[in-house]
């Protein structure tokens, strides 16, 4: 009798097993149905540009890891930075599909352990810390610690990133002795907020520093503009014998620095002595930066020489201007005139730079692909090495940074 029981009692725990797991599958299946569904039809120019672009881009990159075409899963600063995008666009308008497109992006690079698929520690690239800025929400909303465990382990990087002999981050250990403008965007907004969450603020001077050493080494007090690279060492063949800085101002760096300067203010307290150092760093770019603004609104890749053969008005570096001229001013940093100049960035950005596509996906033209210095091949940050590099369609440097100053401007 005991035994038909318990074999009762085990048919009936099955089925409510497989039944709850039927629930469960159809559920999953019919939120991806519905996903597919909502990328797949027209996208309506009544929405917001912060939302045309992020629809566009999913419709394009059905999977968080195919942006910029990739087609296997990549931990990239690529990727965080339009994913950074997807978080604060889900902040704004709760929908849930923008949520999930950066969690499943996370939870495809990201296994049980914490282990980041891809990510290679001994690189020491200070690129690869900017995707860990999408973990703080995630472990924020699921407690997953494995979230967690990936953010140790980026701020482990940091903790061993070599540097200068004042202690600036070197941008990466195949670039000895360098600082890059990238590699403040790169590196500081996910230190500073994981020392703020994590460490009770205790490295803030540390993270100020990186910003001091930057004006020390990169400002040309002739423009206000900072170089794009400074080599402490003086061995590559692009620095300047005297000062060690790259020979050019090339915009996207400018934007990657001006960036920096606006989310790490997001976290650094107002009352710590460096804050109000950071604020005038980012006053003194900003006003470096509206002289050089071309009167369609826009910025030239080659940031202070518009009008020469070969230049172009380039979305990268003029909706990463755009966007952070807006939040400078929207977060009392800045002056409200900045507002307006972001603004007209913004319109030049839509009326010259966007196409749209008759089912209203939206593309962003005029991006620079891709621009460094040194490598192989030799890159020598010459003006003609800029203007040269190869532009790209929706390359996530322009559409990333286009969401963000959409939602800043209201757009």
């Amino acid at each position: 009798m005991k035994s038909n029981q318990l074999k009762s009692r085990s048919l009936l725990i099955g089925a409510i097993i497989l039944l709850i797991t039927s629930i469960s599958c159809k559920q999953v299946n019919k939120e991806k149905k519905d996903l597919e569904s909502n990328i797949s039809m027209a996208i309506s120019d009544t929405l917001k540009w912060s939302e045309r672009m992020a629809l566009s881009i999913m419709k394009r990159h059905p999977e968080a890891y195919q942006i910029d075409d990739k087609t296997e899963p990549k931990w990239d600063y690529v990727h965080g930075l339009v994913l950074s995008a997807f978080q604060d666009l889900y902040s704004k308008t709760q929908n849930q599909i923008y949520y999930d497109y950066v969690k499943g992006y996370a939870d495809i690079l990201i296994d049980s352990t914490g282990t980041i698929a891809t990510y290679k520690f001994s690189n020491l690239n200070i690129d690869m810390i900017e995707a860990g800025n999408i973990l703080f929400e995630l472990y924020n909303s699921t407690k997953d610690q494995k979230y967690l465990t990936a953010m140790q382990t980026l701020r482990k990087q940091l903790a061993e990133q070599p540097r200068t002999s004042e202690g600036g981050f070197w941008h990466k250990k195949v670039y000895p002795s360098q600082m890059w403008l990238d590699g403040l965007y790169m590196g500081e907004p996910f230190y500073t907020r994981y020392t703020v969450e994590f460490e009770a603020g205790n490295s803030l001077n540390d993270i100020a520093k990186q910003f001091e050493l930057i004006q020390k080494h990169l400002l040309d007090k002739k423009t206000g503009l900072l170089y794009h690279g400074w080599d402490e060492s003086k061995a590559m063949e692009w620095a300047n014998q005297e000062t060690g800085t790259s020979p050019n101002f090339w915009s996207r760096s400018l934007g990657w620095y001006a960036m920096a300067l606006v989310d790490v203010l997001d976290y650094f307290p107002k009352d710590h002595p460096k804050q109000a150092e950071l604020v005038a760093y980012l006053n003194q770019l900003a006003s470096a930066l509206a002289k050089f603004q071309d009167e369609s609104g826009m910025w030239y890749q080659v940031t202070d020489q518009g009008g020469r053969e070969g230049n172009y008005l380039e979305s990268t570096g003029t909706s990463m201007f755009a966007y952070a001229l807006a939040k400078g001013a929207n977060k009392g940093y800045l002056p409200q005139e900045y507002n307006e100049i972001a603004n007209k960035a913004f319109e030049g950005l839509t009326s010259e730079l966007i196409v749209v596509a008759d089912d209203g996906e939206i593309t962003i033209t005029q991006a620079c692909a891709v621009a460094g210095l040194g490598g192989n091949p030799y890159r020598d940050g010459s003006y003609e090495y800029y203007v040269n590099e190869r532009k790209k369609d929706n390359d996530p440097k322009a559409t990333g940074p286009f969401i963000l100053a959409a939602l800043e401007l209201n757009k």
